[in-house]
């Protein structure tokens, strides 16, 4: 494509195409099946768009656009990179996917206001491709905040008190951090360098005293809501009250994998590896990774509702970017950008496979699944797949990540780190394991009977789209790991190696 089209005009389609198909899916409101044709062409051309700018990126090529000047030194741009390549390829290639299963999902479960839904999906994937090749922090700012408010009603979608309590929450917690944290620490970065760009190597050496670059750091760190370092994570729970699809998104595809791809960033590009690590900036980071991880894996243990073990999950794997972004090594920051993409296909297919459950049998606590592995095969088999991914275990893309994390803390004796990532895999192990023992060696509850006396039927795997997405996205997490070459090439390109 790149013959026809220029690798600029590419990068801005990337937010155009969904932006187009959520002007189109209204059109078709009355007609599902066009409307739903619409979405799936829609997932697909994005897709097509974002791969096909991938050739360039390897072969170095940094393709560049400005938008608009709103200033001489200030401007609305974008520029490919290898991180943001590497989260545009997930999350394109995450929608196609998505977008098959919300089908099933939303007609199984007769969900209502599906239009607004898919249109809001759109929204929100035009959102993350402006964040993922956002070519300064200003730009990155705008797309931030415009995703949080088109996923706004994703959270709120069924329209319960519960679902505005926590679409309340929602926008409180994220707005409330970006305008009083992040938005300061990008004006205080513009006063400091005097450019907002991303520029290999950073662009605040010698800036500013270790103490300055300590506090705007933080600030970053605490102002980038969508990452849920404790204590601003509460938000990812409340919001679990949202259909799956939309769990999925926040989980997997969008929402905090914008936040964790932006703080990495922000590390790499802004402050530099080398500046940061000559100052000493790794101790705090390291300590408030590991209370993330650590802290959300207890709490995990303890839920009972399927949804929100995943939730408090996620709030603990997100950190371990974070952590591998602290330990300030070149490997270890290779490794946060491997788990961005090893956590987006495993949790996705968490996330689907408790979908699926719900949808076939509207069971939604843990201690309701006694064999269910026998009658749900698929899904649960999926399930164990994504339950290995995110332990970190081979033979999935889960164990390539902490891998490298893991080596980057004993290169630089990080031994905090090291202890964090040994102790959370216990951890990890202690809230998944148990889901999968209980659905395949444990006896399903009796059937019950109808009045007449006949067993009652029982449903086996929930509509084909669902179990067709979870599959796939499973096997994406073991294809990920015998075929890293692109997700590491990309990975180290980010860190100069």
């Amino acid at each position: 494509m790149t013959d026809i089209v220029s690798p600029e005009r590419l990068a801005l389609m990337s937010v155009l195409v969904p932006l187009v198909g959520a002007l189109i899916i209204p059109v078709f409101r009355a007609r599902p099946n066009l409307r739903e044709t619409v979405t799936l062409t829609t997932a697909a051309g994005l897709c097509l768009v974002t791969f096909s700018l991938l050739g360039q990126v390897l072969s170095g090529e940094r393709p560049q656009l400005t938008l608009i000047d709103v200033t001489p030194e200030l401007s609305v741009a974008f520029k490919v990179e290898p991180l943001g390549m590497l989260f545009a390829l997930v999350a394109s290639a995450l929608w196609v996917v998505n977008s098959i299963y919300s089908i099933g999902y939303m007609r199984a479960n007769h969900e209502p206001r599906q239009t607004g839904f898919y249109v809001c999906f759109a929204l929100a994937l035009a959102s993350t491709m402006g964040v993922a090749f956002a070519g300064n922090l200003f730009t990155l700012f705008l797309f931030y905040e415009a995703l949080t408010l088109v996923t706004y009603p994703l959270v709120t979608h069924k329209g319960t008190p519960e679902a505005i309590r926590a679409g309340r929450l929602y926008l409180l917690l994220l707005l409330g951090t970006s305008l009083v944290l992040f938005l300061p620490a990008i004006i205080a970065t513009w006063m400091l360098a005097g450019t907002l760009d991303f520029t290999p190597g950073g662009i605040l050496a010698g800036k500013a005293s270790p103490v300055v670059l300590g506090v705007l750091l933080a600030l970053f760190v605490f102002g980038i809501g969508k990452a849920a370092v404790m204590p601003v994570h509460f938000w990812l729970p409340a919001a679990m009250v949202a259909p799956t699809p939309v769990s999925a998104l926040l989980h997997a595809v969008a929402v905090v994998k914008a936040g964790v791809f932006a703080v990495l960033k922000i590390i790499v590009l802004i402050f530099g590896i080398d500046t940061l690590s000559e100052m000493r900036q790794s101790t705090w980071l390291t300590a408030v990774a590991a209370t993330t991880v650590i802290g959300a894996s207890l709490v995990a243990l303890r839920q009972d509702n399927l949804k929100r073990r995943l939730a408090y999950s996620t709030v603990s794997q997100l950190s371990y970017v974070i952590l591998g972004a602290a330990i300030l090594a070149p490997i270890s920051a290779i490794g946060a950008g491997l788990h961005i993409a090893a956590h987006a296909v495993s949790k996705i297919t968490l996330f689907f496979a408790a979908g699926s459950i719900y949808t076939a049998r509207h069971l939604t606590e843990i201690s309701q699944l006694d064999g269910i592995g026998r009658r749900m095969p698929w899904t649960m088999g999926a399930f164990a797949v994504g339950a290995i991914g995110m332990i970190g275990l081979p033979p999935t893309a889960g164990f390539l990540g902490k891998w490298f994390i893991l080596q980057g803390a004993m290169q630089t004796a990080n031994w905090l780190a090291v202890g964090v990532i040994v102790l959370s895999t216990v951890l990890n192990a202690g809230y998944f394991l148990p889901i999968v023992f209980r659905a395949f060696f444990r006896a399903p509850p009796a059937i019950g009977h109808s009045h007449d006396g006949h067993p009652r039927e029982t449903q086996g795997e929930a509509p084909w789209p669902i179990v067709a997405a979870l599959t796939v996205t499973a096997t994406a997490s073991v294809a990920l790991f015998l075929f890293p070459e692109i997700a590491f090439t990309l990975s180290k390109m980010m860190v100069g190696r």
